[in-house]
């Protein structure tokens, strides 16, 4: 598992720009990550059309957004990192001002 911990630019609301963005694109049926299961207030739960896996991420103080990639096969995982960390580039590269990768210890 993989965490990625997202800082805006100034106070930019980040998460709602994440959310507009993936609805304007399921909208015009294009984008490869898409929105599943239930609603929550400031959490999320992505998916991907083609890898195996899902994207948590959530709204933090300072409107910071904590995002967890997991695959169901950890040899895929990087994959699911790839796509979102190139979908933040290409849609919000003058939106951030940093992003941390974090990864979690192995299972033994």
């Amino acid at each position: 598992m993989v965490r990625l911990t997202i800082s805006p630019r100034s106070s930019e609301n980040l998460y709602g720009l994440l959310v507009q963005k993936e609805l304007a694109l399921r909208k015009s049926k294009q984008g490869t990550l898409h929105r599943y299961g239930p609603k929550r207030k400031d959490a999320e739960k992505w998916g991907h059309t083609s890898k195996r896996g899902w994207i948590r991420f959530q709204r933090c103080l300072g409107q910071v957004v904590v995002a967890t990639i997991q695959a169901r096969d950890e040899t895929e995982e990087w994959q699911l990192l790839n796509s979102f960390i190139g979908f933040l580039d290409r849609h919000f590269r003058a939106s951030i001002a940093t992003i941390l990768m974090s990864y979690d210890a192995p299972e033994s």
